[in-house]
């Protein structure tokens, strides 16, 4: 199999496909889609490619996608050779209204959403716990599976995002000392950047909004967020950038402007250099497919 496929939610709160099966076949995917994906491996063999890095695909892995970032599962045919996995696509924006009375799990999902993630390939192979998540999913779908069974399928999801968040994700989530009063800051400068990311970016205005300095505010972010300010604000541009690409008609030009007064060269440079494709052909490949 080899496509470019968009994935639209369309509304709905999630995707579950448990324990798809491959055989004899090759298999290769490339996707880009609004949603947070988990993929998880139980066999095959083969690479999974996020953006321009490459990592090894075997039994035990875990792989988190973010927001249409571009990512390609290849798994060659080998004789008695089987691919099998579960996937979640959830929506994110749909899950956070759930996430209301839990803000730790909540701030812990805009980190998968939008975040900065320095890991997103894990190796659970000794633990079994989320594939009994992902059975216990599948043996009662019947019971959740229909639209007006929303708050069953959050249910799910929060439970596997409180597994990540406990026993996959828990190293970068306690940094050493990170206080509640340095935490706050955080997710004061990190609202911030969130709500100001199309406007031309000045350290001193976000300095000035979070009651701190401006060498305070850039070491702060990068302690406690992993990523420079600069770094986080082009994730966040180019992010939007790929939905307008996606999803709207616009002009490459209108949407470099859009997502941060930026240059049409300049913004299709940056682009190509963290999706590795230009916006034109980004743009292109998720379009043949939902077209056809």
């Amino acid at each position: 199999m080899n496509r470019i496929e968009p994935m639209f939610m369309g509304g709905q709160l999630l995707f579950f496909s448990y324990r798809a099966e491959n055989r004899d076949e090759d298999w290769r995917m490339y996707h880009a889609h609004q949603g947070c994906e988990l993929l998880y491996v139980y066999e095959g063999a083969g690479t999974v490619t996020v953006e321009s890095h490459t990592y090894p695909l075997k039994p035990g892995m875990l792989f988190l996608f973010q927001p249409y970032q571009l990512h390609q599962v290849e798994v060659p045919a080998r004789i008695d050779g089987t691919y099998i996995r579960s996937n979640v696509t959830f929506d994110p924006l749909q899950v956070e209204g759930f996430l209301e009375p839990f803000p730790k799990l909540q701030a812990f999902l805009r980190k998968l959403w939008k975040g900065f993630l320095t890991r997103q390939v894990f190796d659970l192979s000794t633990d079994k716990r989320l594939p009994e998540l992902f059975l216990e999913m599948e043996s009662t779908r019947s019971q959740w599976d229909m639209p007006s069974k929303s708050e069953e399928r959050a249910l799910f999801l929060i439970a596997i995002l409180h597994y990540l968040q406990k026993h996959v994700l828990q190293e970068e989530d306690s940094e050493p000392g990170v206080t509640e009063k340095t935490s706050g800051h955080a997710v004061q400068m990190v609202d911030w950047v969130e709500s100001h990311f199309k406007e031309p970016f000045s350290l001193n205005r976000m300095a000035e909004a979070c009651h701190l300095s401006p060498y305070h505010v850039s070491h702060l972010f990068k302690r406690v967020a992993g990523t420079t300010i600069t770094e986080y604000l082009t994730l966040l541009r180019i992010r939007e950038a790929c939905a307008l690409l996606a999803g709207t008609d616009k002009l490459v030009g209108d949407i470099a402007r859009e997502v941060g007064q930026l240059g049409t060269p300049y913004f299709c440079q940056l682009f190509k250099k963290h999706k590795g494709v230009t916006p034109q052909t980004y743009r292109g490949m998720v379009r043949k497919t939902y077209e056809r």
